[in-house]
């Protein structure tokens, strides 16, 4: 995924239930994050129709992070979930990262059910806590 690849997959994550967007995904956010993170996230595109899915990931030095994965309405349940989730601990290695992290909404029911599928676990011991920044 390339800075330029924004308008194309920003109106499908608006799209696609279960992805929470915030001041953290503007266009100019994004490309600050893709320089940052260059080579782990991906857009696939079909010659014929179009945007398939994007998945954005990085990682902060110690582990991978999967932040957003959307797969185009037409293109779900095709038996593709080999696909980007067996690829994310790949990319991953890439980085020298031992651990891939995603987190789900928690009223993403298929989401978190499809990360389950795709070999991920729940961490019960694990609290997300987070504060906005003033001025950012």
């Amino acid at each position: 995924m390339l800075p330029t690849d924004y308008a194309l997959v920003f109106p499908l994550w608006q799209a696609t239930e279960g992805i929470g967007l915030s001041q953290s995904d503007t266009e100019s956010a994004i490309a600050a994050f893709l320089e940052r993170n260059p080579g782990f996230s991906a857009v696939a595109v079909a010659e014929h129709a179009g945007l398939v899915g994007a998945v954005l990931c990085g990682h902060d030095g110690r582990r991978g992070y999967l932040h957003h994965l959307a797969v185009a309405r037409a293109h779900r349940k095709r038996g593709n979930r080999e696909g980007p989730p067996r690829s994310l601990p790949r990319r991953a290695r890439l980085g020298a990262h031992s651990k891939v992290q995603h987190l789900p909404l928690h009223d993403n029911e298929a989401g978190t059910s499809f990360w389950l599928h795709a070999g991920f676990a729940h961490r019960g011991d694990l609290r997300v806590l987070q504060r906005w920044v003033p001025g950012t």
